[in-house]
């Protein structure tokens, strides 16, 4: 994937161009791209991965097992992942927000978690791009009022 002008060591960025929506090569259902950083902060021993820096995409069907998949249809699973992927499971004790801790049950219990969510996100204290393992925004999970 490298040619004479890369430099030793220096990523790839062919997967810059990738298409914004790919194929599950699980479940063959169309999905968005997430960035390869939040890919790292997430499988098991990142270091040790041998997926290589190209296009990922991240499931969000709770039937797939899939959690990211790449350009080059390579799967990432919910065992493979060292976090719970809230959209993937049933429990209301998984989260919905990644970035302060905010659980299903909570954002259905206390209405408070959800302004203080969105202030914080208005003032950029979140970190979505890594901690949510979506790498969006999670203000569009909370249950609607």
């Amino acid at each position: 994937m490298s040619d004479c002008c890369s430099l030793p060591g220096e990523p790839d960025n062919s997967h810059k161009n990738a298409p914004s929506r790919h194929k599950c090569p699980s479940n063959g259902q169309n999905y968005s791209k997430v960035a390869y950083a939040t890919v790292l902060h997430h499988v098991k021993n990142s270091w040790k991965n041998n997926f290589g820096e190209q296009a990922y995409y991240f499931c969000d069907d709770p039937d797939c097992d899939v959690v990211y998949f790449g350009l080059n249809n390579c799967e990432i699973t919910k065992a493979m992942v060292r976090t719970v992927v809230g959209v993937k499971e049933t429990s209301d004790e998984t989260l919905i927000c990644y970035c302060f801790g905010v659980s299903k049950a909570v954002a259905k219990s206390d209405k408070a978690a959800y302004q203080f969510v969105l202030e914080q996100t208005k003032k950029s204290n979140c970190s979505c791009k890594t901690s949510n393992p979506s790498g969006r925004c999670c203000l569009k999970d909370f249950p609607q009022t």
